[in-house]
Parts: structure tokens; C-alpha cells; sequence
């Protein structure tokens, strides 16, 4: 145990803010903007490509291996590096997810209306859906508020994990409309734990 003089106390704000983040996750809803999001992606003739900036960026990396593990193709780009010559991958019938809480970033958003010039649609997810970001998009999911779980309202903790399980929600309801198979997953993912496992394997522990 800690003799720091404040240790007990601060403990227990770590568990009143795992509470507060736990809150924000149950507060996701998958409402009619999250079904045409998944319309926007099945119909889409091109790429998926993720992006965010700051605690965004890291859910984007995320959101994109899952998409590419459970069978919808995506790549994380970088806004910074897109404005630099990167944005050339994206072409005309791509999708680009932009995650962004304030949709005020001024790089992700002029990244954003170029992706749309260039004939991608766009998929914004964010905490504020009168923002200029939300304002480009095809399709703007609007995430739940998540009072006290940012501390001091800019630490993005609670508003990352709400966005971080909207997108799991998301891959998996295009891996089960897709019919993407266990034997394709296995096959995409032959190292670690999971290269040992079977189809079979994972029936056995499947829930539904």
C-alpha cells in the first residue's frame, strides 16, 4: 500500500471515473444513423479509410484493424501525413470514418472536405453534431455526452471508450451481414494465441 497521504483518496476517484466510463459505453446507442453507416460501408465500392487526430487517432488505428480482422478491408490515415501527399490514396467511392469528439480539429477537417472533393463519402463520428466536421459528412453519428467522464472535460477518457465501442459494434454487425467466416478470420490472423485455434475452437465458446 502506498504511503502517499492522498493515495486512498485518489483510488477512489479512479473508481468513481471507472463508473462514469462504464456510464458513457452504455450510454451508445444504434440508432438510425448507425444503420445507414452500415449501408454506407456495404454499398461502397471502394476502401474503408480511418481517421482521427489526438486521443482520436489511436480509436482510428483500432476501428480500422477491427474492420480489416472481421472482414471489412480499412487502413488508418493520418490526417497530418494525408496533407502532406497522403491523401492521394483516397479515391472516388472510398469511405472515410473521421473520429473526432469536438469535430473541431482544423488538419482533420480540411483532410476531411478534400477526402470528400476527391469523391469519398464521409462517416463522421462525434460528440458535437453542430460542428463543421459533422457538416461535411454523408452520414454523422452523434455520440452520447459522457458528463465527468473526461476529466476536467479534455482528458478524452470516457468519450474514447463510448466511440471505441460504437466501432466494435459496428464491425461486428458488418462481419454478421457480410457472412464473413471464422475459417476467413483464422486465416487473416495465423500468428499469437489465435493462430492455434479453430473454427470449432471458437463455435465452442460462442454465446450466440
Amino acid at each position: 500500500m502506498s504511503t502517499h497521504p492522498d493515495f486512498t483518496e485518489a483510488v477512489d476517484a479512479g473508481r468513481e471515473l471507472l463508473g462514469l466510463e462504464a456510464a458513457a459505453v452504455s450510454a451508445v446507442r444504434l440508432d438510425e444513423t448507425f444503420h445507414r453507416a452500415v449501408d454506407l460501408v456495404l454499398s461502397a465500392p471502394g476502401r474503408v479509410l480511418v481517421a482521427g487526430v489526438g486521443t482520436s487517432g489511436p480509436i482510428a488505428q483500432r476501428l480500422a484493424h477491427l474492420l480489416s480482422a472481421s472482414g471489412t478491408p480499412a487502413l488508418c490515415l493520418h490526417p497530418a501525413d494525408a496533407l502532406h501527399g497522403g491523401l492521394g490514396a483516397v479515391i472516388h467511392g472510398d469511405v472515410v470514418v473521421t473520429v473526432s469528439k469536438g469535430g473541431r480539429s482544423a488538419e482533420l477537417n480540411e483532410f476531411a472536405a478534400r477526402c470528400k472533393e476527391r469523391g469519398a463519402r464521409l462517416l463522421v463520428l462525434t460528440g458535437a453534431p453542430e460542428s463543421p466536421l459533422a457538416a461535411l459528412a454523408d452520414v454523422a453519428v452523434t455520440l452520447p455526452e459522457t458528463p465527468g467522464a473526461d476529466p476536467g472535460g479534455v482528458i478524452a477518457m470516457g468519450s474514447s471508450l463510448a466511440a471505441a465501442a460504437w466501432g466494435d459494434a459496428f464491425a461486428w454487425v458488418l462481419m454478421r451481414l457480410r457472412g464473413y467466416s471464422w475459417e476467413s478470420v483464422l486465416h487473416a490472423h495465423p500468428a499469437g494465441a489465435v493462430g492455434h485455434l479453430t473454427a470449432a475452437d471458437i463455435a465452442r465458446t460462442e454465446v450466440s
